[in-house]
């Protein structure tokens, strides 16, 4: 799987791109007994009718999705996430250097 995220809209050009990174996985990575690569653009924004246009012929499986930016997690997602000190175990960072 290649996933590329954008910090822009999408651009048509973004699906040759990633046709191209697919491509290279399928040929230089995965093995006989994988599936075939896939791909996600991750977008700040996307107009669905260029999308459309730039991956009708495109054979490789591709998605286009947009991405919101919060400046904190909401308390429901919160849970679920290790707290940093946690991290900081699991990573074996010692906050002193």
């Amino acid at each position: 799987m290649a996933v590329e995220l954008k910090v822009g809209k999408f651009k048509p050009e973004f699906g040759s791109k990633m046709g191209f990174y697919l491509t290279v996985l399928d040929e230089q990575v995965k093995d006989d007994n994988d599936n075939p690569s896939i791909g996600i653009i991750l977008c700040s924004g996307k107009n669905n009718q260029i999308v459309d246009y730039t991956l009708k012929y495109i054979n490789k499986p591709l998605g286009v999705s947009e991405y919101k930016i919060f400046n904190e997690l909401p308390n429901n997602l919160l849970k679920d996430f290790p707290t940093e000190d946690e991290l900081n175990i699991i990573m074996d960072i010692d906050e002193e250097g």
